[in-house]
């Protein structure tokens, strides 16, 4: 059953990790005075985020039988084929509204306040990132359901969570282990970073939504 539930979450987890938005606001978080507390503050911030809201998912659909005879129940396919639904109406979005060859993209203007970011600030950002952003918020709740429906005990739906969290904190956390691994020496490799993901990040998240949006179609078609 472990391993059933850890296979579920390997491409959510991966889905999660590789979200430009996060990546980028941490590197600019690198680049700031508070850096060295800012930096682990906003990771700490990413990883309650999508522990409390996997945790929560995982506690509902536990109570609401996920797992029927080691099947996923009925509503288990219809979360996932709606779920899957929303994903590709996002890609679709992201791709539309993608820069055109050779304009510049525009990063958010909360991003320009990072610069003042205290701790408490930089945790909380993680966490809004990771848990209430509507990408991540969709694959968070999809990993966590496909965990319930396998049956799986607790302690082993703990340990697929667990991983799953692991795997999504990889994105935002690279950047910082980076950063105190290498000091100075990273702000170059960081800022081509920074600036590769701000430029396709549009394309990024839609082909994310779109893969992983046609796994959840299918994998509820395949369970009807």
């Amino acid at each position: 059953m472990i391993n059933e539930a850890i296979g579920q979450v390997l491409s959510f987890g991966v889905g999660v990790a590789l979200s430009p938005v996060p990546i980028v606001s941490v590197v600019l978080m690198l680049g700031t005075p508070r850096a060295r507390s800012n930096g682990p503050a906003f990771v700490v911030g990413w990883i309650v985020g999508l522990a409390a809201v996997g945790s929560i998912v995982l506690l509902v659909s536990s109570g609401a039988n996920a797992s029927e005879n080691g099947e996923p129940a009925n509503w288990v396919n219809w979360l996932k084929l709606a779920l899957g639904l929303v994903l590709l109406l996002i890609a679709v979005k992201q791709w539309r509204g993608r820069p055109a060859g050779g304009d510049q993209a525009q990063l958010p203007k909360w991003m320009q306040a990072i610069e003042t970011f205290t701790p408490p600030k930089a945790a909380g950002l993680g966490v809004l990132l990771s848990a209430v952003s509507p990408k991540n918020l969709l694959l968070v709740v999809s990993a966590a359901a496909a965990i319930a429906q396998t049956g799986a005990s607790a302690g082993d739906q703990a340990v697929a969570l667990a991983i799953f969290v692991l795997i999504g904190t990889l994105g935002p956390g690279a950047p910082v282990v980076l950063y105190f691994a290498l000091g100075q020496r990273s702000k170059q490799l960081l800022d081509r970073l920074k600036s590769w993901m701000s430029a396709h990040n549009a394309a990024i998240v839609a082909v994310l939504c779109l893969v992983i949006g046609a796994k959840l179609i299918g994998d509820a078609i395949s369970g009807f």
